[in-house]
Protein backbone atom coordinates (compact mmCIF):
# COMPACT_ATOMS: atom_id res chain seq x y z
CA UNK A 1 0.00 0.00 0.00
CA UNK A 2 1.16 3.47 -0.83
CA UNK A 3 2.54 4.76 2.41
CA UNK A 4 2.25 8.63 1.12
CA UNK A 5 -0.37 11.47 -0.03
CA UNK A 6 -0.21 15.04 -1.64
CA UNK A 7 -1.10 17.60 0.07
CA UNK A 8 -1.14 21.72 0.02
CA UNK A 9 0.37 23.74 2.96
CA UNK A 10 -1.97 25.88 4.77
CA UNK A 11 -0.26 27.96 7.25
CA UNK A 12 0.93 27.76 10.93
CA UNK A 13 -0.99 27.92 14.05
CA UNK A 14 -0.08 26.47 18.04
CA UNK A 15 -1.81 24.05 19.63
CA UNK A 16 -0.82 22.56 23.33
CA UNK A 17 0.14 19.25 24.31
CA UNK A 18 -1.12 17.66 27.54
CA UNK A 19 1.79 18.98 29.72
CA UNK A 20 0.41 22.41 28.85
CA UNK A 21 3.40 22.78 26.49
CA UNK A 22 3.14 24.69 23.34
CA UNK A 23 4.11 23.68 20.03
CA UNK A 24 4.05 25.21 16.67
CA UNK A 25 2.52 23.36 13.86
CA UNK A 26 1.69 23.41 10.24
CA UNK A 27 -1.93 22.38 8.95
CA UNK A 28 -1.73 20.59 5.51
CA UNK A 29 -4.76 20.06 3.18
CA UNK A 30 -3.76 15.99 2.49
CA UNK A 31 -5.43 14.31 -0.20
CA UNK A 32 -8.11 12.89 -1.14
CA UNK A 33 -5.77 11.20 -3.74
CA UNK A 34 -6.99 8.64 -6.89
CA UNK A 35 -4.80 6.19 -8.28
CA UNK A 36 -4.43 6.97 -11.55
CA UNK A 37 -1.87 4.74 -12.98
CA UNK A 38 -0.65 1.37 -11.64
CA UNK A 39 3.29 0.40 -13.06
CA UNK A 40 4.61 -3.03 -12.82
CA UNK A 41 7.94 -4.63 -13.16
CA UNK A 42 6.65 -7.13 -15.72
CA UNK A 43 5.39 -4.52 -17.40
CA UNK A 44 7.39 -1.01 -16.73
CA UNK A 45 10.29 -2.43 -15.40
CA UNK A 46 9.69 -1.34 -12.12
CA UNK A 47 6.80 -1.17 -9.41
CA UNK A 48 5.65 2.01 -8.40
CA UNK A 49 2.23 3.85 -8.55
CA UNK A 50 0.81 7.20 -9.51
CA UNK A 51 -1.54 8.85 -8.20
CA UNK A 52 -3.58 12.20 -8.77
CA UNK A 53 -4.35 15.23 -6.41
CA UNK A 54 -6.03 18.76 -6.93
CA UNK A 55 -8.59 19.93 -9.83
CA UNK A 56 -7.60 21.60 -12.96
CA UNK A 57 -9.11 24.08 -14.56
CA UNK A 58 -8.81 22.13 -18.14
CA UNK A 59 -6.63 19.48 -19.56
CA UNK A 60 -5.40 18.47 -23.29
CA UNK A 61 -6.47 15.92 -25.05
CA UNK A 62 -3.38 13.34 -23.81
CA UNK A 63 -3.88 14.30 -20.12
CA UNK A 64 -7.57 13.54 -20.89
CA UNK A 65 -6.94 10.23 -22.18
CA UNK A 66 -4.80 9.01 -19.72
CA UNK A 67 -7.12 10.02 -16.39
CA UNK A 68 -10.29 8.36 -18.65
CA UNK A 69 -12.96 9.01 -16.59
CA UNK A 70 -10.97 9.34 -13.08
CA UNK A 71 -10.86 12.70 -12.92
CA UNK A 72 -9.21 16.29 -13.63
CA UNK A 73 -5.89 16.32 -11.76
CA UNK A 74 -3.87 19.41 -11.39
CA UNK A 75 -1.40 17.04 -10.03
CA UNK A 76 0.04 14.24 -10.39
CA UNK A 77 2.88 12.18 -8.64
CA UNK A 78 4.45 8.75 -8.64
CA UNK A 79 5.89 6.66 -5.94
CA UNK A 80 7.82 3.40 -5.96
CA UNK A 81 6.56 0.62 -4.19
CA UNK A 82 7.82 -2.86 -3.22
CA UNK A 83 4.72 -4.65 -4.42
CA UNK A 84 2.21 -2.25 -6.95
CA UNK A 85 0.11 -5.36 -7.12
CA UNK A 86 -2.00 -4.63 -4.25
CA UNK A 87 -3.62 -1.41 -5.60
CA UNK A 88 -5.79 -0.84 -8.61
CA UNK A 89 -6.44 2.31 -10.61
CA UNK A 90 -9.13 4.38 -9.50
CA UNK A 91 -8.45 3.18 -5.18
CA UNK A 92 -8.54 6.29 -3.19
CA UNK A 93 -5.64 7.85 -0.49
CA UNK A 94 -6.54 9.62 1.99
CA UNK A 95 -5.68 11.06 5.62
CA UNK A 96 -6.93 7.87 7.64
CA UNK A 97 -3.23 5.88 6.88
CA UNK A 98 -1.79 8.21 9.27
CA UNK A 99 -2.43 8.52 13.05
CA UNK A 100 -1.52 10.36 15.82
CA UNK A 101 2.32 9.85 16.90
CA UNK A 102 3.48 8.58 13.60
CA UNK A 103 6.52 10.24 12.11
CA UNK A 104 6.41 11.84 8.36
CA UNK A 105 8.86 13.04 5.84
CA UNK A 106 7.76 16.53 4.35
CA UNK A 107 8.87 17.62 0.84
CA UNK A 108 8.37 21.10 -0.67
CA UNK A 109 10.22 23.65 -2.65
CA UNK A 110 11.56 26.19 -0.56
CA UNK A 111 10.21 29.66 -0.20
CA UNK A 112 11.99 32.19 -3.64
CA UNK A 113 14.56 34.73 -1.79
CA UNK A 114 15.27 36.14 -4.92
CA UNK A 115 19.16 36.91 -6.36
CA UNK A 116 21.38 37.11 -3.12
CA UNK A 117 24.50 38.48 -1.86
CA UNK A 118 27.05 35.83 -0.54
CA UNK A 119 26.76 37.10 3.01
CA UNK A 120 22.70 36.08 2.83
CA UNK A 121 23.11 33.13 0.85
CA UNK A 122 26.41 31.33 1.86
CA UNK A 123 26.88 33.31 5.53
CA UNK A 124 30.22 35.25 4.26
CA UNK A 125 31.49 37.36 6.65
CA UNK A 126 32.18 40.30 4.25
CA UNK A 127 35.68 42.50 4.63
CA UNK A 128 36.27 44.77 7.53
CA UNK A 129 35.08 48.25 7.51
CA UNK A 130 37.91 49.82 8.66
CA UNK A 131 41.57 51.60 7.36
CA UNK A 132 39.15 53.75 5.12
CA UNK A 133 37.40 50.49 3.40
CA UNK A 134 33.82 51.92 3.23
CA UNK A 135 32.43 49.59 -0.17
CA UNK A 136 33.80 46.19 0.47
CA UNK A 137 32.15 44.87 3.08
CA UNK A 138 29.78 42.67 2.25
CA UNK A 139 31.45 41.28 -1.24
CA UNK A 140 32.92 38.01 -1.74
CA UNK A 141 36.46 39.28 -2.06
CA UNK A 142 38.71 37.90 -4.52
CA UNK A 143 37.89 34.77 -6.71
CA UNK A 144 41.03 33.81 -8.49
CA UNK A 145 43.62 31.51 -8.50
CA UNK A 146 46.83 33.08 -9.67
CA UNK A 147 48.78 31.18 -12.25
CA UNK A 148 47.60 27.53 -11.59
CA UNK A 149 45.04 27.00 -12.17
CA UNK A 150 44.55 30.16 -13.66
CA UNK A 151 40.70 29.97 -14.03
CA UNK A 152 37.75 30.68 -11.37
CA UNK A 153 36.95 27.18 -9.99
CA UNK A 154 33.63 25.16 -10.72
CA UNK A 155 31.03 25.38 -7.58
CA UNK A 156 32.79 28.41 -5.92
CA UNK A 157 30.29 30.26 -3.63
CA UNK A 158 28.99 33.12 -5.16
CA UNK A 159 26.18 35.50 -5.19
CA UNK A 160 23.04 34.00 -7.38
CA UNK A 161 19.56 32.99 -7.05
CA UNK A 162 18.76 31.74 -4.16
CA UNK A 163 15.06 29.48 -2.66
CA UNK A 164 13.17 27.73 -4.95
CA UNK A 165 14.83 24.45 -4.04
CA UNK A 166 13.89 20.94 -3.06
CA UNK A 167 13.79 20.99 0.73
CA UNK A 168 12.63 17.66 2.61
CA UNK A 169 12.20 18.01 6.10
CA UNK A 170 12.16 14.73 8.00
CA UNK A 171 10.65 12.97 11.45
CA UNK A 172 8.02 15.11 11.53
CA UNK A 173 5.16 14.19 14.44
CA UNK A 174 1.48 13.92 13.14
CA UNK A 175 -0.42 15.45 15.81
CA UNK A 176 -3.64 14.98 14.62
CA UNK A 177 -5.25 13.40 11.28
CA UNK A 178 -8.94 14.16 10.28
CA UNK A 179 -10.38 11.97 7.48
CA UNK A 180 -13.54 13.70 7.44
CA UNK A 181 -11.82 17.36 6.74
CA UNK A 182 -8.94 15.75 4.74
CA UNK A 183 -6.86 17.68 7.27
CA UNK A 184 -2.86 16.87 8.63
CA UNK A 185 -1.61 18.69 11.53
CA UNK A 186 2.29 18.13 12.06
CA UNK A 187 4.55 19.87 14.74
CA UNK A 188 7.41 22.38 13.18
CA UNK A 189 7.59 23.88 9.99
CA UNK A 190 7.51 22.45 6.99
CA UNK A 191 8.82 23.82 3.30
CA UNK A 192 7.38 26.66 1.34
CA UNK A 193 4.69 29.13 1.56
CA UNK A 194 1.21 28.49 1.95
CA UNK A 195 -0.80 27.22 -0.68
CA UNK A 196 2.45 25.35 -1.72
CA UNK A 197 2.55 21.44 -2.87
CA UNK A 198 3.95 18.74 -0.42
CA UNK A 199 4.58 15.44 -0.60
CA UNK A 200 4.09 13.82 2.83
CA UNK A 201 5.75 10.10 3.23
CA UNK A 202 6.22 7.70 6.52
CA UNK A 203 9.72 8.29 7.80
CA UNK A 204 12.09 5.73 7.29
CA UNK A 205 14.62 7.16 9.51
CA UNK A 206 14.46 8.40 12.68
CA UNK A 207 17.02 11.16 14.07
Amino acid sequence: MIDGIIGKKLGMTRIYRDNGRQEAVTAIEAGPCIVTQVKTAAKEGYSAAQFGFGLAKRLNSAERGHLKDLGQFRHLREVRLADAESLKVGDRIDVSQFKVGDRVDISGISKGKGFAGVVKRHHFKGGKATHGQSDRTRHPGAIGATTSPGRVLKNLRMAGHMGTQQVTVCDLEVMLADPERNLLVVSGAVPGAAQGLLMIKKSRKRK
